[in-house]
């Protein structure tokens, strides 16, 4: 029998409340597209490091340092950065981090020597420096516990998504434009964003465009937090840096975000120099293992939260699934003895999808391990720290890997190695409340 009126109205008037129910939703998709237009603007000068290279006469070292030094600054700013964040909350300190290293972007294209490259990478540092604490205490403010590990992998897979279309993007636009005109519109790409997520965006506290039952939802979350006490800068910092916890989490993001910056730096100049690819195959090619990171890094996501009951994420069981990730990235080391392209690709997108997910991850356990939530953007940017000190050697390694070497072979051992280490780091040093 085709169902009546009655039934097809309570079916219709389900559905719009599903809806309303997922407004946050829209705050996910920002925060995503905020991490997608972060890593094209900093893969934009590895798809083009070659006619760089080219036009300005750089060795495999002065690449190196070049890929590097916007984490330079980028590191060296997470301090006062947590301290911003955590005082005048995200929606300013984002749209102006945006604005500002969108601007050094475009800026790229007009510089005249390295010295003119390098400067504005520094700036470029800078403005990116708010984008994890930021992104980390806007999650937390809108995801409810149970949805905290996919929430947390929506804008980390940004950071995947961001290559894999920017690869190909900056490739097309390198063709038509010149890596100039690459930079100038990959840089014009973050304003639009900005001037949305100024309309838009607003605290679950202020938005008026989110249902009260929704409201709830997300509020209810915080009710585990500890009550917030007015500590000075150097309790606070000093409170959390006595956390193992803390260390053991900054620790395994390190061992991982290595391994991330030495694909996003030198992956598309591997496809060129040993692999003989044109910029626009470098483009095709360089994306996939970011395509397959982004699905794979929002699944395993999702799985966590089904995984994970309450009492499970209390007791800071989520760093099982950590290791369990980060040793599947591990097959980076057999690169070395592999020849097929394909194969290469598929091993370098399979590690990528496991830091990925390691790095969503640790942030989702540091959300739940942390009791007081006035100190979470601080406890990121030490996370943030912890992962970039490692992070910002990877492309200066290799670099020196290459020139001594004349082969990338040894740069994905060292890799490969440190993440053994974080996988048995995280398992036995995260076991105790982050106070």
């Amino acid at each position: 029998m085709p169902p009546d009126d009655n039934s097809i109205a309570t079916v219709r008037s389900t559905s719009i409340a599903e809806t309303a129910q997922q407004r946050r939703y829209w705050v996910y998709f920002l925060l995503f597209c905020l991490a997608t237009i972060n890593f094209i603007d900093r893969v934009v000068i590895s798809v083009d490091a070659r006619p760089i290279a080219q036009e300005f006469n750089l060795t495999p070292v002065a690449l190196g340092y070049l890929f590097s030094s916007y984490l330079w600054t980028y590191t060296l700013c997470q301090i006062p950065v947590g301290i911003i964040v955590d005082r005048w909350n995200t929606r300013g300190p984002l749209a102006i981090g945006v604005a500002f290293w969108s601007l050094a972007t475009a800026l790229t294209g007009a510089m005249g020597n390295f010295w003119g490259l390098l400067t504005v990478r520094l700036a470029l540092g800078m403005g990116e420096s708010v984008a994890l604490p930021g992104t980390s205490k806007t999650t937390r403010q809108w995801a409810p516990v149970g949805e905290r590990g996919f929430a947390f992998a929506v804008p980390s897979s940004g950071l995947y998504f961001g290559p894999a279309i920017g690869s190909i993007l900056v490739a097309w636009l390198t063709s038509l434009l010149g890596w100039r005109g690459a930079f100038l519109v990959a840089g014009g790409i973050g304003f639009v964003w900005v001037a949305a997520w100024l309309v838009w965006y607003r605290t679950p506290e202020e938005a008026t465009w989110l249902s009260a039952d929704e409201r709830r939802l997300i509020l209810s979350g915080r009710a585990g937090d500890a009550p917030s006490h007015r500590q000075s800068l150097w309790t606070q910092y000093g409170a959390l840096l006595k956390s193992l916890t803390l260390w053991g989490l900054m620790l395994t993001a390190g061992c991982c975000v290595y391994t991330q910056y030495l694909f996003l730096s030198w992956l598309p100049n591997y496809l060129q120099t040993t692999r003989h690819l044109s910029i626009m195959g470098t483009g095709l090619y360089a994306s996939l293992p970011f395509a397959i990171a982004f699905v794979l890094s929002l699944c395993i996501g999702k799985i966590s939260d089904r995984l994970l009951s309450a009492d499970h994420l209390r007791a800071g069981k989520r760093r099982v699934i950590i290791a369990t990730v980060v040793v599947c990235a591990t097959p980076i080391l057999l690169i070395p003895l592999v020849q097929s392209l394909w194969l290469i690709i598929g091993i370098v997108g399979i590690s990528l999808a496991g830091v990925a997910s390691a790095i969503s991850q640790g942030g989702a356990l540091l959300t739940e391990m942390l009791r007081d939530p006035n100190k979470h953007a601080k406890a990121q940017s030490l996370f943030v720290i912890g992962g970039n000190c490692f992070g910002m050697t990877a492309p200066i390694v290799t670099g020196y890997v290459i020139a001594m070497a004349g082969s990338y072979d040894l740069g994905f051992v060292i890799a490969g190695a440190l993440l053994l280490v974080g996988a048995t780091c995280i398992l036995f040093t995260t076991r105790k409340p982050i106070v």
